[in-house]
């Protein structure tokens, strides 16, 4: 079987490891994903925003070719094992390490890839595996001091957590988080439009009580369900800014009670004021209508 979607990839940034290689990628796909391969190299990847809501994979060699299990933001794929991969995902960004598997040997060797490591290998719940990902992320775009010894360290450790948390599935612990399901429900219904939902809503969605939810959601996502709603709501708001509507009427569309309390949690999230990010957006897509109305002029 053969992809039926072509890949562009933009590598924004790259570090080589002594045990592989991580690197900041953004990956742009003509049609829908549906794409069947495998990788020499132990491979981890956590997908940030913008997100799907249809994401599932199947290991054919080891499950047959129709049986698909969801995929997560954060999820892992074994060296040299095929992986079928299905998504209405047109655009990607991704957090990715590479591991060599003589490099990480040591502490990969011992596990059988077994039915219940190869599923869960799909959907890692791990907040401290996550963590280490968004760490690494912010000494390469930020690098100081000794940042390259710094980012291999922490992608050793990162491989020792995964290699834990691996075997753990099929020693039977208990791992604490939201199931994908669930997470699918959550984020299926933050792409509503209208005002943002509740803690009580999001809880009586997922049949949880609030406090289980915004533990466990943590646990999953390794941040508060609060930042992860104002996260969606600020992305909500990028689409209308790149509007003609007013600030104001944008302010109150994604739900907020003034344009004060709007602009302060865009800058936190973003770093820059709605205005400024509509200014910017504005310059960067000024020559737009000239390249359309020549692409028309050809034909």
């Amino acid at each position: 079987m053969q992809p039926v979607s072509s890949r562009s990839t933009k590598i924004e940034a790259a570090v080589p490891l002594g045990i592989g290689q991580v690197e900041l990628v953004r990956n742009f796909w003509s049609e829908p994903i549906d794409t069947l391969g495998s990788a020499h190299e132990h491979r981890l990847e956590l997908a940030l925003l913008p997100r799907s809501t249809v994401d599932r994979g199947c290991f054919p060699d080891d499950w047959g070719p129709d049986r698909f299990e969801p995929i997560g933001e954060l999820f892992f794929l074994p060296a040299d094992h095929r992986l079928h991969a299905q998504s209405d995902c047109r655009q990607q960004n991704s957090i990715v390490c590479s591991f060599d598997p003589e490099a990480v040997s040591r502490w990969f060797d011992d596990l059988r890839w077994t039915d219940r490591r190869l599923q869960g290998s799909l959907d890692i719940a791990n907040s401290i595996i996550r963590n280490l990902l968004f760490r690494i992320r912010e000494e390469i775009c930020s690098p100081g001091f000794a940042s390259e010894t710094i980012v291999e360290l922490i992608a050793a450790q990162i491989a020792i957590e995964l290699s834990r948390y691996l075997t753990g599935i099929d020693d039977g612990r208990k791992i604490h988080g939201l199931a994908a399901w669930r997470m699918r429900l959550i984020d299926e219904r933050l792409s509503d439009d209208g005002a943002p939902p509740s803690l009580t809503e999001l809880a009586k969605l997922c049949s949880l009580s609030v406090r289980h939810l915004t533990r466990a959601f943590r646990v999953s996502r390794g941040r508060s369900i609060g930042n992860y709603i104002a996260e969606h709501r600020v992305e909500r708001a990028k689409r209308l800014l790149a509007t003609e509507m007013p600030i104001k009427c944008v302010a109150y569309a994604t739900g907020f009670s003034a344009p004060s309390n709007f602009a302060a949690a865009f800058l936190r999230v973003t770093g820059e004021t709605p205005r400024q990010y509509r200014q910017r957006a504005s310059r960067k897509n000024v020559d737009a209508p000239v390249i359309a109305r020549g692409a028309r002029n050809a034909h």
